[in-house]
């Protein structure tokens, strides 16, 4: 049964357009990763400053050998593996020679906090 992986990112009002930006400076980045089923962000449209990460995984051990792997890690601004709170941040454009980026570089995370949740659909008995 999927799984679904919730970044909740509270986001300053004046820097919503810079995490959709870096957002889409790496689509499709998570496509190829064995388990990955869909990805969307969403923007709040009620005065709320929480924007939504939202992935589908095939099962849990999908998500979290993303969240280890190397590609996490550089998709994040961070050499090496990720770790739990799956930040805002996004690599910097000018990466050193093994695609991590320089400390002067790396990119401020545009988000101030950022929650993980995890859903599965329910069974409705259908």
């Amino acid at each position: 049964m999927s799984i679904v992986k919730i970044n909740a990112i509270t986001v300053p009002a004046e820097s919503g357009d810079e995490l959709a930006r870096r957002f889409a400076g790496r689509a499709g980045a998570v496509d190829g990763q064995p388990g990955f089923e869909g990805f969307e962000l969403l923007q709040p449209t009620d005065g709320r400053n929480v924007w939504l990460v939202v992935t589908r995984w095939a099962d849990e051990e999908s998500y979290e050998a993303w969240k280890n792997s190397a590609s996490f890690g550089h998709g994040h601004g961070r050499p090496g593996a990720g770790d739990a709170s799956e930040g805002a941040g996004a690599r910097a454009e000018g990466a050193v020679a093994d695609g991590a980026p320089s400390p002067e570089q790396r990119q401020r995370p545009v988000g101030v906090s950022a929650e993980l949740w995890s859903f599965e659909p329910a069974d409705l008995g259908r």
